[in-house]
């Protein structure tokens, strides 16, 4: 097991990242205020690895109660939200109550969203089981649900108490969502770590296979990054933002095909390219490096053109996102491989260009 910390003062936590991690009840027990706690998990997840978690904390005397939602990013939203809050009232549940997200990033998000809501807040903490899940979402106490005009546009900041990313779990992880995980992985060599973009490209085929020792070596960078950052800029008023590469695109994406039919990682790829081509646009990358950064998305098996929706409905969606400022459109790119700058003012006839690059349909 390798522990990182994200460093917030007295609200600093430990990442554990490991193998045979759900079982050791030991690593979960000395962050819960109370002997009780909630595991929110989903139909999916729950079948497979609920009971690895229960059964060793009730066996170290924590009265548990188990919580199973629906799977899938459509059930990302208030009334599934109040399926939280419904059972956590009727089992009488306190504020030194802790909830555990068991699951990927739909999981996590309402799991953290339920906990910073519940009697104005309890404790959670982050039992992640995606690779996308382990190397982003996990990690930073962004929380939310989403809305029927935008992703991710109601939340709380809520950071948890541990993180706790048993490798494992990804051997029962399909292979489309492995490579959407590999999204976020291949965004932290972009925005602000060249020697892990290359890394990532010699062992790109490890991840894809499965290599105990490539995945766990990307998570742990991938969350050393994602530490630092949060460590640096909780509440995203700078640096965070640029952690956002291809969000804007991709989250355009999601709620313009409707939630759940293109996954996350899948939609930030085809942002990810949207935001390359737009750089090069600008004369900051080469056509080389476009190249580049389409071949390793391609060999993670992620999609390099988005979805076929118009450019005007691309825009008004993009209007939506979160950096958005004085009806200001500011935009994550790459100035260079290995860096990232947040841009606003960019003429709307480029960003049209960028999305038509990636989009035939558009």
């Amino acid at each position: 097991m390798e522990t990182l910390t994200v460093a917030l003062g007295e609200r600093s936590y430990p990442i554990h990242v490991g193998r045979a991690l759900l079982r050791n009840a030991d690593l979960i027990t000395p962050h819960l205020r109370q002997a009780k706690a909630a595991i929110v998990t989903n139909s999916t997840v729950a079948d497979l690895y609920l009971q690895s978690v229960a059964e060793p904390l009730r066996g170290a005397g924590v009265e548990v109660i188990e919580i199973i939602l629906p799977d899938g990013e459509e059930f990302k939203d208030w009334p599934t939200l109040n399926l939280i809050f419904d059972a956590l009232l009727q089992r009488r549940c306190e504020r030194s109550t802790t909830l555990i997200a068991l699951g990927g990033g739909v999981v996590g998000d309402i799991t953290g969203f339920a906990a910073a809501c519940y009697q104005r807040g309890v404790p959670f903490l982050q039992v992640p089981t995606s690779l996308l899940a382990q190397v982003d979402s996990s990690v930073g106490g962004k929380t939310a649900i989403n809305h029927p005009l935008g992703k991710n546009m109601l939340g709380a900041f809520h950071q948890p108490v541990m993180v706790l990313a048993d490798t494992d779990t990804l051997a029962t992880l399909p292979d489309r969502q492995l490579s959407a995980g590999l999204a976020e992985v291949i965004k932290y060599g972009l925005i602000r770590d060249l020697p892990f973009l290359e890394w990532i490209e010699r062992n790109v085929e490890r991840l894809l296979a499965r290599d105990a020792p490539a995945l766990a070596e990307a998570i742990c960078r991938s969350c050393a990054n994602k530490a630092e950052v949060v460590a640096a800029d909780e509440r995203e008023s700078g640096e965070r933002a640029l952690l956002n590469l291809g969000h804007t695109f991709g989250h355009a994406i999601e709620t313009g095909v409707g939630y759940g039919q293109w996954l996350h990682g899948e939609a930030v790829a085809a942002g990810i390219m949207m935001a390359v081509e737009l750089s090069a646009l600008l004369g900051w990358l080469a056509s080389e490096d476009v190249e580049r950064i389409e071949r390793l998305l391609l060999r993670a098996e992620l999609p390099v053109h988005g979805a076929p929706l118009t450019v005007d409905r691309y825009l008004e969606l993009m209007q939506h996102d979160k950096k958005v400022e004085d009806g200001q459109l500011r935009l994550v790119l790459v100035p260079k491989l290995g860096t990232a700058r947040l841009v606003s003012g960019i003429r709307r006839a480029m960003i049209e260009q960028a999305i038509r690059r990636r989009c035939t349909n558009a």
